[in-house]
């Protein structure tokens, strides 16, 4: 009998997607244990170790159970950092069930799996990327963390096709980095950079997960 495959998982929930180009709309979650960056500023500490063992079949059942109560097209697998983990097998399973699939990552790992869409999320202070993703990115979102300069933003929105939206993702929605935010936006717009946005995480406005 073929061993089952197994994942470190942390949570999987239903709920809204709160960031980015697909903000607003319902998805499911999946969230990974383990990560191989410690940003300061991450919002899921609790994420970086820890986790339980599952199946990647215990998994799929989990989630259609969750979509009787909301049948969501999306499955967002996030983390901590996804792609640690082989996620191939999971990817492959919610195809089998007719499901897109979003991964979140910070861009660090090669891309291995077929998903729908990858969340290139960058990180300070050397915003490095597979070079993969230059192909396969979705989207981008720069946290506007105190390190984020126009600077960096110019430099990724050139090597970055412009169909590729860059969001200035909101620092845990605090006031001064919104601020910083709509400042970097008018720099952007100033300085022609195409396609560059600000957002803030409209699952904690509305107090959801």
């Amino acid at each position: 009998m073929p061993r089952r495959h197994i994942l470190k998982t942390i949570e999987t929930f239903a709920s809204l997607q709160g960031e980015g180009a697909r903000q607003g709309e319902p998805a499911v979650f999946v969230r990974l244990a383990g990560c191989n960056l410690r940003c300061p500023f991450c919002d899921t500490k609790y994420a970086l170790k820890g986790g339980r063992e599952e199946t990647v079949e215990d998994i799929l059942v989990r989630i259609a159970s969750l979509r009787l109560s909301l049948p969501a097209a999306w499955v967002v697998v996030t983390g901590g950092e996804p792609l640690l983990q082989d996620i191939t097998p999971l990817v492959k399973g919610l195809h089998g069930l007719g499901l897109r699939v979003q991964v979140e990552t910070n861009g660090t790992l090669e891309p291995r799996p077929p998903a729908d869409w990858y969340s290139l999320s960058p990180k300070p202070p050397a915003y490095s990327y597979h070079l993969l993703f230059l192909k396969k990115a979705s989207e981008i979102k720069l946290v506007v963390s105190r390190d984020l300069t126009i600077e960096v933003i110019e430099k990724i929105r050139k090597i970055f096709p412009t169909r590729v939206p860059i969001f200035l993702q909101v620092q845990d929605n605090a006031r001064w980095s919104m601020k910083k935010a709509i400042a970097l936006a008018r720099r952007a717009c100033r300085e022609k950079l195409e396609n560059v946005r600000v957002s803030v995480q409209l699952h904690k406005i509305l107090g959801l997960r």
